[in-house]
């Protein structure tokens, strides 16, 4: 039987001279990302042409896990962080996972 997660994807795109600043604390909260409850995966991406555009999948028990993340102090001082190094507005979907082969 599959497992079966509620994932979260998020698109963002960074000033270029912000990138380094971005991966740093990415570095720093990573671990604490994955450890908050109802977290059992965390991916980061960066995509190969537009080399400030990177993703990041989350893959939650539930979606209420995800909204209790959302509503905590580390996703309110991580977004922090974030949000000025942005050059573009992020997008975000959140898709269940269908299948895995």
């Amino acid at each position: 039987m599959e497992d079966k997660f509620f994932v979260r994807i998020v698109k963002m795109e960074f000033q270029e001279d912000k990138i380094p600043e971005f991966l740093a604390n990415f570095k720093q909260v990573k671990d604490k990302i994955r450890g908050f409850k109802g977290c059992k995966k965390l991916e980061l991406y960066r995509d190969k042409k537009n080399t400030n555009m990177f993703f990041t999948y989350s893959y939650w028990n539930t979606e209420q896990d995800l909204e209790n993340y959302r509503n905590s102090d580390l996703f309110k001082n991580v977004w922090a962080k974030t949000k000025p190094l942005f050059n573009a507005k992020p997008l975000a979907w959140s898709v269940d996972k269908l299948h895995v082969l």
